[in-house]
């Protein structure tokens, strides 16, 4: 029964003598933004992350320097009482991450550089003899620090970033969910030959979908190989305020909602310890599920849950459903109406009243057949509703499916699927797979309501139940209700939000802004708030804001135009993949992305 949830089955890996997998907690992690040779700065932030509730705190060393810095950060946090585990986070840098093994908790490599050098985008052609004898190289080099990890106890994180494959993986495979995948898997099937289990998994991308994917992938290649590692999961340089929350809540929660990930961190472009409680209400939310009531039902015919295609549905007055982007209804709030930067496609009114503005849904009660209005019906007020291009069905997610079938072939009507458990995404695609088995392919709705009065807590809740069934196809259209939120405007800045972060429907900028660390060459939080600022208007781009070179150019792979931390005091400006301008000065920056853009025919005024 795919839809009940229940973690998956893992080893256990101890990190520093906090253990993670599925026998303990779901553990929570962030990374501090700090110079690592800082050595009192460094282990002041690791202080405030572990009292803000975190189980790990991560901290890059570049080099070996970096490396030993961070054994004497450990010296001060364990001279304060503060015992939390530090991770070391190791780029391009073997030797560094030697150092660390002897001195930290855990490790942090990435399969994408460890071994390979600095991907160019090139592309390149291999023989057989010539793969394996790349496999073999890996081989060698993970040896020496295997011994080192284990004759001190440090439990290792293999960390694939989408946007740092190595070349040699993008020639074969692109630069894909698959590539991720097996990029990890050359890793672990070294550990595993060598009986070092003390591994962890990270696969991570800005892109929800494919950071989503790719785990799926990962899962089902280890499940293949008898391999039972823990996942942490992240989606990376997700942003600033509440995007950045929403986007985390969509992705991590879409697979937790599988009882996958058993440490998860939420990269907010903003001080790390802000980070720790928006996992740690994620965590919470979807721990409450365990035990929930069974929910019967299996997926239908030609559903793919490694990489789910949208619903093949009726397209209802070619408004909702078929290939249209899915639709936002919102609850009426007459007094709010106007202040809504984003207005929803259709407005629900309770009491009937409606304007000659905009399109409404009313009760079939208060439905007099006004042009622009709709009737919301009840499955017993079904037979009294006349004729109409389109109307609306509302029905709990438990309802038996027999009682739909006369709705099949109907192009009238759309189906508005209310929770009634805790497993609200569960039992909303079980209905909807029943469904399509029943040969009932009119659209569907989400609408679900939540009593938070806490933004944070509506954006991690609403995040993590729609955005697991958007990003499975299931849904064409979100109907979010929170009565005691601040305003209509929020409510549905938040369901456009939660749209795009799953690739359904783009109503804004996307910003890819990383969360920065010991490497940022700019202060990331002002930045990211001027680069807002002067092109929040251009709905119909992607822009990169990252600290630096590391991951920047293969993350904003998939981003229109990108701003990357060069050195210090400077900066480097991207069109896609290519650095137009190097190293300029910094304070000239965003003058000169403006410029770039308008140079490529991308600008409007706003």
């Amino acid at each position: 029964m795919p839809f009940n949830y229940k973690r998956r089955a893992t080893v256990s890996v101890n990190v520093g003598g906090i253990a993670m997998g599925s026998d303990w907690p779901i553990r929570v992690q962030s990374m501090t933004n700090t110079s690592t040779d800082d050595i009192e700065a460094s282990a002041a932030q690791c202080q405030r992350i572990a009292y803000a509730g975190a189980d790990y705190v991560r901290l890059t060393a570049q080099g070996v320097k970096q490396a030993n810095s961070i054994g004497e950060i450990s010296q001060v946090l364990r001279a304060h009482n503060c015992d939390i585990p530090l991770i070391a986070d190791i780029h391009f840098n073997p030797q560094a991450a030697l150092a660390a093994a002897a001195v930290c908790e855990g490790v942090r490599i990435n399969p994408g550089n460890f071994v390979d050098p600095a991907r160019t985008f090139k592309q390149l052609e291999y023989t057989a003899e010539e793969y394996d004898a790349e496999l073999a190289r890996i081989r060698e080099a993970l040896l020496p620090f295997i011994v080192v990890c284990r004759e001190h106890h440090t439990a290792v994180r293999l960390g694939v970033n989408h946007g740092s494959l190595s070349d040699r993986i993008m020639s074969r495979y692109g630069n894909t969910a698959a590539g991720m995948v097996e990029s990890v898997m050359e890793f672990l099937r070294v550990f595993v030959q060598e009986q070092f289990m003390d591994v962890v998994i990270s696969m991570k991308a800005s892109n929800v979908v494919v950071m989503v994917e790719a785990v799926r992938r990962l899962v089902d290649a280890m499940d293949r190989e008898d391999m039972h590692f823990p996942l942490h999961l992240g989606v990376t340089e997700a942003g600033f305020g509440e995007d950045g929350r929403i986007k985390s809540a969509v992705g991590i929660g879409a697979l937790m909602a599988q009882g996958l990930g058993d440490t998860i961190r939420v990269s907010l472009s903003e001080e790390p310890e802000l980070e720790v409680p928006v996992a740690s209400k994620l965590v919470d939310y979807i721990s409450q599920r365990q035990g929930h009531p069974a929910i019967e039902g299996d997926y239908c015919e030609g559903y793919d849950p490694l990489c789910p295609e949208r619903r093949a549905t009726a397209t209802v007055d070619d408004r909702i459903g078929g290939n249209k982007q899915p639709v936002v209804i919102a609850t009426y709030r007459p007094d709010e109406l106007r202040d809504a930067t984003l207005q929803p496609d259709i407005y629900y009114s309770a009491d009937g009243l409606i304007d000659g503005m905009h399109r409404f849904l009313v009760p079939f009660g208060c439905w007099n057949g006004e042009r622009n209005a709709y009737p919301l019906l009840t499955l017993g007020e079904w037979d009294r509703c006349p004729t109409t291009p389109m109307r609306f069905l509302q029905l709990p997610a438990t309802t038996p499916v027999q009682r739909l079938e006369f709705l099949r072939g109907r192009n009238d009507t759309v189906l508005v699927v209310t929770p009634v458990d805790t497993n609200i995404p569960g039992e909303q695609q079980a209905f909807i797979h029943a469904l399509d088995k029943a040969g009932v392919n009119c659209p569907v709705v989400l609408r679900n309501t939540y009593p938070d009065s806490s933004d944070e807590w509506l954006q991690v809740k609403a995040g993590a139940d729609l955005g697991a069934v958007l990003l499975n196809g299931r849904a064409d259209g979100v109907w979010l209700e929170a009565p005691n939120c601040h305003s209509c405007g929020e409510v549905v800045r938040y369901a456009f939000a939660i749209l795009q972060a799953a690739r359904q429907r783009i109503s804004k900028t996307e910003f890819i802004s990383c969360p920065g660390c010991g490497r940022t060459m700019f202060d990331l939080q002002t930045t990211v708030q001027r680069v807002q600022q002067a092109t929040a208007h251009l709905t119909h781009l992607k822009i990169g804001v990252m600290g630096c070179i590391v991951n920047g150019p293969g993350e904003m792979a998939d981003a229109d135009y990108g701003y990357v931390g060069a050195a210090a005091g400077r900066i480097s400006l991207y069109k896609g993949k290519e650095c137009i301008e190097m190293n300029i000065p910094e304070d000239e920056a965003i003058d000169r992305l403006v410029a770039l853009i308008k140079q490529h025919g991308d600008w409007v005024d706003p």
